[in-house]
């Protein structure tokens, strides 16, 4: 039953700001520490290489988690899953910020991941089946955290450093974090576990967390063993599923048309447009000379375009229909990227802040058509299975794009600004190719 046959659209909107709660928190945690090891190395006594093991656990668990995700919802319900995980993400959290060493922290981290990982894909999975046919309309709800998130976290992890320490990093985020299990007790619906409970795929689990983990560290890390090794374990899952009975992440998904041209999108923008926005923040830190709490007030514009665009993303897919709006959102996001293809010709600071702002537009309006056509193709039995392979493409596309940037920056040429240049214009060239998964996206949603 979905929320809105039994409770009014009030309900719905309460149910989403508690998942966007969820989600904001598992993205900023994500994103927060990372002005933050400096002060962590020197305070606990660990060189810096070591503490960088402070994101990559994260990292790491939270790609491990996804995709238990679906079997975990099918086995438990999206509701008891989701809360798990927001308590076993708080714990962590406040762990993190005791923690008395670097590995103690490292470890913490991991468990902070865990439920970190299951929480955006659960979270998608409980809007989905509760929204219904409302899934078009309030589509924005569940896209907003992604796109805006990012920006917040080193604002708020500067902030929180500069002023009381790096251990308020984490003892910052736990009371919001218990605000939100609190809430979520009385807003999230009671879904039943699904009638068709298959027993887990123990070895597609250790062939696909512990690939996926792999292949995403050796890109971020450009560890060539890590990767390859990931890649051959994914691969081996793909053998798996296509003769195991009930694979973890069910491949059978990719039949259904919408949900085929949605992950085909989905793993491109990740490789393209959301990928380069690695580039932004190091440009401004680099080459602006920026410290990460400036950087993220100059990227701020293109989180606010982001949000006004998903706001109002579902009378403009009603309005629009999913493949012009996706179409109409990589034009955007290319048109908002031109200024930065021309770095080496020092455009103004306030064509670059315009630029971002057009950019997040673009961006907001190219996410929320993937989501719709995604979920809105599926029955609601299919829908938690479906947001962890969602998940999973996501991660894996902008482990690629990342990569690939990251490559391009390194090996471009000198001055930085030509560098940065020269990315962002490979870059643009990527997302062009985005243009081809969009072309056959549905011209009416599909919910």
């Amino acid at each position: 039953m979905t929320l809105t046959a039994a409770r009014p659209d009030a309900a719905l909107w309460r149910l989403g700001g508690v998942l966007i709660m969820g989600a904001v928190l598992s993205i900023l945690d994500a994103t927060i520490v990372t002005v933050g090891i400096d002060s962590i190395a020197r305070d606990l006594g660990s060189p810096v290489t070591t503490v960088q093991w402070v994101a990559s656990a994260y990292l790491l668990a939270a790609s491990a988690a996804i995709p238990l995700s679906g079997w975990l919802t099918d086995r438990f319900g999206g509701r008891a899953v989701w809360l798990t995980a927001v308590a076993i993400f708080t714990a962590g959290t406040l762990l993190c910020g005791f923690a008395w060493s670097a590995p103690a922290l490292i470890a913490f981290r991991v468990l902070h991941g865990l439920g970190g990982g299951l929480m955006q894909p659960v979270g998608q999975a409980v809007f989905a089946q509760a929204a219904g046919p409302a899934l078009g309309r309030m589509i924005g709800v569940i896209t907003l955290p992604a796109t805006v998130a990012p920006a917040l976290g080193p604002l708020l992890g500067g902030a929180l450093v500069a002023d009381f320490g790096w251990r308020w990093m984490f003892f910052g985020i736990v009371p919001l974090g218990v605000a939100t299990f609190a809430v979520a007790r009385s807003v999230l619906p009671a879904f039943s576990p699904s009638d068709a409970r298959s027993p887990l795929d123990v070895r597609g689990i250790l062939l696909l967390s512990p690939g996926l983990a792999a292949f995403v560290y050796g890109l971020a890390s450009n560890v060539v063993v890590a990767w390859v090794a990931g890649a051959v374990l994914l691969l081996a899952y793909g053998v798996h599923a296509s003769r195991a009975p009930a694979p973890v992440l069910d491949l059978k998904l990719f039949r259904d048309k919408g949900f085929r041209v949605a992950s085909a999108s989905t793993l491109l923008l990740g490789a393209s447009l959301y990928s380069s926005m690695l580039l932004l923040p190091l440009y401004y830190e680099q080459v602006a000379h920026a410290s990460p709490w400036e950087a993220g007030l100059l990227l701020a514009p293109q989180a606010i375009g982001s949000a006004a665009v998903l706001l109002a993303g579902g009378r403009l897919l009603a309005r629009f229909g999913p493949r012009r709006m996706m179409l109409a959102g990589i034009g955007l996001s290319l048109l908002g990227t031109i200024a930065f293809t021309q770095l080496d010709s020092a455009p103004s600071g306030v064509l670059l802040t315009l630029s971002l702002l057009v950019r997040g537009a673009g961006l907001g309006a190219a996410t929320a058509p993937g989501m719709t056509t995604l979920y809105g193709s599926l029955e609601r039995s299919r829908i938690p299975r479906a947001a962890s392979a969602f998940n999973v493409i996501n991660r894996v596309g902008g482990s690629l794009g990342t990569a690939l940037l990251a490559a391009i920056l390194h090996r471009a040429a000198s001055p930085p600004t030509t560098a940065f240049a020269t990315t962002f214009t490979w870059s643009s060239a990527l997302s062009v190719l985005t243009l081809i998964p969009a072309a056959f996206f549905p011209t009416r949603s599909l919910r």
